[in-house]
This record gives C-alpha cells, sequence and structure tokens, in this order.
C-alpha cells in the first residue's frame, strides 16, 4: 500500500507514525520543510507516503517520480500477504483471559454468542 498526497503546503505537524525510514524531505521558500516522502508498517503492511508536488504542475510526467512511484509498489508489496491468523483469534470470556482484564461499558453480544467473524 502507498499513499499520495498532492494538496498545498500545509507544514508539519503530520499525523502519521514515527517513519522507518524519511526519504524525501521538501524544503518551500521562507524556510518551511515537509516530510514528503516516508516508510511505516501498519500490522503485516508495508507503506510508503509520498507528496510529489501540485496537481498545476506535471509532476507525475516526471520520470524521477515515475520510477519512485513504481520503485514504492515494488516495496511495499508483500508475497506473503495479510496474516490469517489474526482473523482466527478466539472469542474468550473476559474470566478466561490470559491477563487479568477489567470489563467495562455495555456488551456488543449475549453471553456465549459468538463474536463477529
Amino acid at each position: 500500500y502507498f499513499e499520495l498526497e498532492n494538496e498545498e503546503m500545509y507544514g508539519e505537524q503530520f499525523a502519521v507514525p514515527e517513519p522507518m525510514e524519511t526519504v524525501f524531505i521538501s524544503w518551500f521558500q521562507g524556510g518551511e520543510v515537509f516530510r514528503s516522502g516516508l516508510t511505516y508498517r501498519r500490522g503485516a503492511g508495508n507503506i510508503f507516503y509520498f507528496r510529489p508536488g501540485h496537481e498545476t504542475y506535471p509532476t507525475y510526467h516526471d520520470a524521477t517520480v515515475q520510477k519512485v512511484l513504481r520503485n514504492a509498489v515494488k516495496w511495499a508489496h508483500n508475497p506473503q500477504g495479510a496474516n490469517p491468523t489474526i482473523l482466527d483469534a478466539p472469542n474468550v470470556p473476559v474470566e478466561k483471559a490470559l491477563e487479568p482484564i477489567v470489563e467495562r461499558g455495555g456488551k456488543l453480544h449475549a453471553a456465549g454468542e459468538a463474536g463477529y467473524r
């Protein structure tokens, strides 16, 4: 998975996880900087965030930008796919949990009823 951002400069604070790598930093007149290419993970997925420029310029026709996009797709591809064991997690009653859990709030399911699958 990779993300493309193509908006006006809106500066940091940028609410993404701590990146594994910062690949590109953009510099703007006035001294503002923006992390315009970075990598991070979510679960079993690799994510490459890329902000190559504004849509009013022919950014996506640039050979270098196209190469970055091709490389991003190759990097983000996970040949092992999703982790299917996550979906097989048991729905265990609170009192049988491996670690102590304090139950709070309402319940989605009646006692003994299977959870969402």
